[in-house]
């Protein structure tokens, strides 16, 4: 609140007729960030292009504010019912085919996929992973140098397509539940 008040050349204790405490104002800046989120265009689009527009265009909001979007993660309330990311990702998913009753639950699995990597790639842990070797007994050799040259652009795609088979295997899992009654036969 110091280094805010010396930003704006006011006094410190001026901010608090603005907003109760620090963490408040944190969320503030989150939501007027978030509000910067702009959903993809194109309902025209395969859903699948459209969830991964969704997903790279929050991966570019996350890096435009790495600090802010790690300290929001760590917030349960970070994506809400009225967000246009939620609000987003559960129109494509409805358009995915996923059934109306589980678009929550996969929806809520996707967020948890895509800021867990993205919090990952932030603080440094996913690129770490990526050189590990593949196993405790390699030390070196062919295998690990061509890990350790992997990006994490090629990570995230990688995690990104991995996301959307689930989303595509759930729907074809729920459909053919339905096309045999549910499973009951």
């Amino acid at each position: 609140m110091r280094k805010l008040a010396a930003e704006l050349n006011a006094n410190p204790m001026s901010l608090y007729h603005h907003v109760p405490n620090k963490e408040a104002l944190l969320r503030g800046v989150a939501k007027l960030v978030g509000s910067r989120f702009r959903t993809p265009e194109g309902e025209d689009r395969p859903w699948q292009e459209r969830l991964r527009q969704l997903a790279m265009d929050f991966r570019a909001l996350a890096h435009r504010h790495p600090k802010l979007v790690a300290h929001t993660f760590s917030h349960p309330d970070f994506i809400q019912p009225g967000d246009p990311f939620w609000l987003s990702l559960t129109d494509t998913l409805a358009a995915a085919g996923v059934p109306e009753r589980e678009i929550s639950r996969v929806g809520a699995a996707l967020c948890a996929v895509f800021s867990g990597l993205l919090l990952t790639e932030l603080n440094g842990a996913l690129q770490r992973w990526a050189t590990l070797p593949p196993s405790p007994d390699v030390h070196g050799g062919e295998d690990a140098r061509e890990v350790a040259s992997v990006d994490t652009d090629t990570l995230f795609r990688c995690a990104l397509d991995a996301a959307i088979a689930g989303v595509e295997s759930q729907t074809a899992a729920s459909a053919a539940g339905r096309g045999t009654g549910g499973g009951n036969s």
